[in-house]
C-alpha cells in the first residue's frame, strides 16, 4: 500500500516562499510519476507540477512556471515543491499524488494515490 504524507504548508506573506514535502512509502517508486495539485475554496482541484521519478523530467502549469520548482530526493523517497514569489491566488490545499506510469500528467484522474493535503495561505 502506497502512503503519501505532505508537510510544509503554512501562512506566508505575498512574495514569500514555502517548501512542501511529500514523503512516500510502501513500495519502490522507480517507475512512478509524482504530482502536486491544489484546490482553492470554491474551485476545482488543479494540476501544479509533476515529475518522473526515474529520470526527473518536470512539468508545470502555466500559473506557476518560473516561480515553483518540483524536485525529488530518491534516497529519501521524498518529492518537494519549492514555491517562491507566492501570490494570494496560490492559497489552496496542496496535494501530493502518485501514478504507476513514469510520465506525469495534469489529469488528476490518472493518479492512483493521494496524500491528505497541506494548507498554504498567502496573505496580501
Amino acid at each position: 500500500q502506497v502512503q503519501l504524507v505532505e508537510s510544509g504548508g503554512g501562512l506566508v506573506q505575498a512574495g514569500g516562499s514555502l517548501r512542501l514535502s511529500c514523503a512516500a512509502s510502501g513500495r519502490t517508486f522507480s517507475s512512478f510519476a509524482m504530482g502536486w495539485f491544489r484546490q482553492a475554496p470554491g474551485k476545482e482541484r488543479e494540476f501544479v507540477a509533476g515529475i518522473s521519478w526515474s529520470n526527473g523530467s518536470r512539468y508545470y502549469s502555466d500559473s506557476v512556471k518560473g516561480r515553483f520548482t518540483i524536485f525529488r530526493i530518491k534516497v529519501k523517497n521524498t518529492v518537494y515543491l519549492q514555491m517562491n514569489s507566492l501570490k494570494p491566488e496560490d492559497t489552496a490545499i496542496y496535494y501530493c499524488a502518485a501514478r504507476a506510469p513514469t510520465i506525469a500528467t495534469p489529469d488528476e484522474g490518472e493518479y492512483d494515490y493521494w496524500g491528505q493535503g497541506t494548507q498554504v495561505t498567502v496573505s496580501s
